[in-house]
């Protein structure tokens, strides 16, 4: 093939290719409208979804953050609750502390009380014998002496009716010599022999009826016999037929002043008897010379 011919055929062939072209059909726009709105329309549905699940998720969200906030404002309130639990333990232990302190202070204020109490008695109790003893021997007058006993009776002892009485010289019977409350035709002498007043002779001791009401007792039945005696012998006796109404039991001062006027009444009596026989004057220092022997 000539060089002729090769152009000829390529002319040839271009112009098949241009003319097969040329006779093809042409595009279908309303289609591709269509296409593009199907694809417009699936993008907005999308896009509508889209924004639908945004809107969802931040509805989820604020609601997980309000929920959030509510559990934060729950866990702050209970971590509140738990502090206040806590504080009031703390209080509890501090008030079982203090009631526990309070009471064993209240316990040793109670024991101090009581011992104030006794040591007061017992300093009260001191003050009457005391008096009682001043009393005693702050006269040499019998008659003085007389009534400081009585003083003693009624003042401390609480004695309504009540005798004195000394042994006459056979030791036979006891001679009233001063009474309070006890009519005349009951001071009379009383034997030795009659109870109680014979084992109070015999024993030097006194006799108290502690079981019975000292405020009922009566002239055959007196509540309290209190031997009088100087040395080893018995003298004399105090007798006591009844206390006042208020006094319905002898205490233990009322004891140690039975003791005090038994050891001392006597004593004090035959002093100032002796002394206002002798009259005011002293005895000579003869009378005290080798004392101490």
């Amino acid at each position: 093939m000539t060089e002729d011919d090769r152009t000829k055929t390529g002319k040839g062939g271009a112009s098949a290719r241009v003319s097969a072209q040329s006779d093809s059909p042409p595009p279908d726009l309303k289609k591709q409208r269509d296409e593009f709105l199907q694809n417009f329309s699936r993008s907005a549905r999308l896009t509508e979804q889209f924004i639908r699940d945004y809107e969802g998720l931040a509805e989820r969200v604020h609601k997980l953050e309000t929920e959030n906030a509510s559990l934060r404002a729950k866990v702050e309130a209970d971590d509140a609750i738990r502090e206040l639990l806590r504080k009031i333990e703390e209080l509890e232990r501090e008030k079982t502390d203090l009631l526990s302190r309070y009471r064993e202070a209240e316990r040793t204020s109670n024991g101090l009380a009581e011992r104030f109490a006794q040591f007061e008695e017992e300093f009260s109790n001191l003050a009457n014998l005391f008096v009682a003893s001043n009393q005693l021997h702050s006269s040499l007058s019998p008659r003085r002496v007389t009534r400081r006993i009585k003083e003693v009776l009624a003042q401390l002892v609480g004695a309504e009716r009540y005798a004195v009485f000394l042994m006459n010289s056979e030791s036979t019977e006891l001679v009233p010599i001063a009474s309070e409350g006890v009519a005349g035709d009951d001071l009379a002498p009383i034997g030795v022999d009659r109870d109680p007043i014979k084992e109070v002779i015999r024993t030097g001791s006194a006799y108290v009826d502690e079981a019975g009401d000292p405020s009922q007792g009566t002239i055959e039945r007196p509540p309290a016999v209190i031997p009088l005696r100087i040395d080893d012998d018995t003298v004399g006796a105090i007798i006591i037929y009844a206390t006042l109404t208020q006094k319905t039991s002898f205490a233990t001062i009322d004891f140690e002043l039975f003791k005090l006027l038994g050891q001392h009444a006597a004593a004090a009596l035959v002093s100032a008897s002796l002394h206002a026989q002798q009259g005011p004057k002293r005895p000579g220092l003869e009378a005290f010379v080798d004392l101490s022997v």
